[in-house]
């Protein structure tokens, strides 16, 4: 009977106020999805990461005749400058493996690896990329010895760092990542005000039933146990909305992002399980714990 009672208070809570009910089901499954979006960025990013950091390489790009470098005076490297530069490679403590590619094999795997852009594969020719040695270190860290140590020499136009291009596009995943939780933060505070604007009114509506509870004697966990379980039911369907819309952001904005962006490996649907999880589980805990404070606030209990 005490459970039928509490779950008749809920339903009662919740018809009462379907227009307030509604709102804070619509904020917080906006809020927990953009919290999600924020969590899927952050695993994306850090995926991508520990994906591309045993593959950085230095690309080290020899004269041609094309080089805009003053020093390779429009002229192609020689065979004898290309080969001290190997053996000098090769000597170097930071370097774990030395790769020579042509400009044929340039243009081929630029090709492969951008064939989801034709566009750009069409606006580049073969013979654009220059031949360059592809240096894998054996800590990605001490890019710089290296390309002091080849800057300058004969035969060398210029001397790239994946992993500089990589931190600045992680910059911006992280920048998309803090946007989504300032959003969210936002978010959750507007909510946080509608579940007390909420639970306080279904408490002045029932004022009369709250009296008589507390004459015959009922404990204040069972007088409150009706408002926390609304709001926890609210912020619960809330949640589930949240889910349904993180699914779309993983389909339309993470997959996408991997899709279009060679340099993002694909987040597994199993990260977005636990994303999931998380959000229901936080939007529940949100709205039973300001639901708990506004009504010792409110019923003075």
């Amino acid at each position: 009977m005490r459970a039928q009672f509490v779950l008749q208070e809920i339903w009662i809570g919740l018809r009462r106020n379907m227009t307030m009910t509604i709102s804070l089901v619509i904020t917080v499954a906006i809020a927990m999805a953009l919290f999600g979006t924020g969590l899927l960025l952050r695993n994306q990013v850090d995926e991508s990461k520990s994906y591309w950091y045993d593959k950085i390489e230095v690309s080290i790009f020899l004269c041609a005749k094309t080089s805009s470098n003053q020093s390779c005076q429009k002229r192609d490297v020689t065979p004898e400058q290309r080969d001290a530069l190997k053996g000098q490679l090769e000597k170097m403590s930071q370097v774990s493996n030395v790769q020579y590619e042509t400009k044929q094999q340039a243009y081929a795997r630029f090709k492969d690896r951008f064939a989801g852009s034709p566009g750009f594969v069409e606006s580049t020719r073969e013979g654009d990329i220059p031949d360059s040695f592809r240096v894998k270190l054996k800590n990605p860290e001490e890019y710089k010895a290296v390309a002091q140590a080849m800057l300058g020499q004969p035969g060398v136009d210029t001397v790239i760092n994946e992993q500089e291009i990589l931190k600045r596009f992680f910059r911006i995943l992280n920048g998309l990542q803090v946007a989504a939780l300032l959003i969210a933060l936002i978010q959750v505070v507007a909510a946080v005000l509608l579940v007390g604007n909420t639970v306080r009114l279904s408490a002045f509506n029932r004022r009369r039933e709250t009296g008589i509870m507390r004459l015959v004697g009922a404990s204040n966990t069972y007088i409150q146990m009706p408002f926390i379980l609304e709001g926890a039911i609210a912020g619960m369907i809330g949640g589930l909305f949240a889910s349904i819309l993180l699914v779309f952001s993983k389909l339309l904005l993470v997959d996408r992002l991997a899709e279009d962006v060679q340099l993002v490996s694909k987040l597994g649907w199993s990260n977005v399980v636990f994303v999931i999880i998380v959000s229901i589980c936080f939007g529940v805990l949100l709205c039973a714990i300001a639901s708990f404070l506004t009504l010792r606030r409110y019923l003075k209990i």
